[in-house]
């Protein structure tokens, strides 16, 4: 270098050194061969017509062949459509009302009020959809406490039946799933909250900036890189619309509007026995999805500055 100065290259640890920070790894990779990598090897049906009598090894190869039907099938492109409307709505609802709610809750005054208010908005995302989903149904049942209101107070003449409606099906889904997980996405944010120079709020004040100002001016462009760091990794998520919410919540009037991916491939493999269609759907989403985790990270690297490797 022109300057005359060194760059040492860090030296690797020794293993006897480091050998316990593999020992901790190691059960997590146990896991993650155990029930991701070595599951996925069984994609290979997707190539060909399954026959679990036969097994693996003594099935019919078809090759392409479910991918090209799963090309002309309607069916296929509705699920992806209603996978990516569902998703992207509760990934932009939730990010939106994360941030809404750590600004909401930074500005608060008392530490005992901050503390009960995010307790009670991070506790849904905790709760199981299979207990919630049965909460919702008796909530926007025919005879449920909507329904009464609603005719109540003159809006609705008659019951409507809100989780059977393909109108207002995924509209509830991506609400209540804002609802189960904004406070609890607001975590990231109210920590990078923590983080900004509290001077700069005093300068702030100094120039006389009022309080919604100093969120403008100050909280927001805090909060920059933390908010593109996230909307780039959820990119990674945008066809994960909720096996769990859609699955306890829906039935056979709203598939046109709220059959998933996840939901189909299950209907089609255990249902209708079309093992190998229902990998194929299912290994294409994985390819996306590995696309989609990429790009992402690339992205979230460029303009964040956040890197894994």
């Amino acid at each position: 270098m022109s300057s005359g100065v060194k760059v040492r290259r860090q030296k690797r640890e020794p293993f006897k050194n480091t050998w316990p920070y593999h020992l901790m790894l190691l059960p997590g990779m146990v896991f993650l061969i155990i029930y991701s990598i070595i599951p996925f090897l069984g994609n290979i049906i997707a190539f060909q017509n399954f026959n679990p009598s036969l097994g693996f090894f003594g099935s019919p190869w078809v090759g392409w062949e479910h991918f090209r039907f799963m090309a002309i099938l309607p069916d296929v492109t509705r699920v992806f459509m209603n996978s990516l409307i569902i998703a992207s709505g509760r990934l932009v609802f939730t990010m939106l009302f994360s941030i809404l709610f750590a600004i909401l809750v930074h500005e608060m005054f008392g530490v005992f009020i901050k503390r009960t208010v995010q307790s009670i908005c991070f506790l849904p995302h905790f709760l199981s959809w299979v207990i919630l989903a049965n909460v919702f149904r008796n909530v926007l049942d025919e005879n449920g406490i909507v329904n009464i209101a609603l005719m109540a107070a003159g809006i609705l003449e008659e019951p409507i039946i809100w989780l059977g409606n393909n109108t207002t099906f995924r509209p509830i889904i991506i609400a209540t799933g804002v609802w189960k997980d904004f406070g609890f996405g607001a975590v990231i944010f109210i920590a990078a909250l923590s983080g900004i120079n509290p001077e700069l709020y005093e300068a702030a004040d100094i120039d006389g900036a009022g309080r919604l100002k100093k969120i403008w001016h100050v909280t927001l462009p805090g909060l920059t890189v933390t908010i593109v760091l996230v909307a780039t990794l959820n990119l990674a998520q945008i066809l994960n619309a909720g096996f769990d919410q859609v699955w306890n919540m829906y039935s056979p009037i709203v598939y046109r509007t709220g059959d998933i991916i996840d939901t189909y491939v299950v209907r089609t493999s255990f249902f209708a026995a079309q093992f190998s269609f229902a990998a194929a759907v299912g290994l294409l989403r994985s390819a996306i999805g590995f696309l989609l985790i990429t790009a992402s990270y690339i992205l979230a690297r460029k303009f964040a500055n956040y890197r894994i490797f």
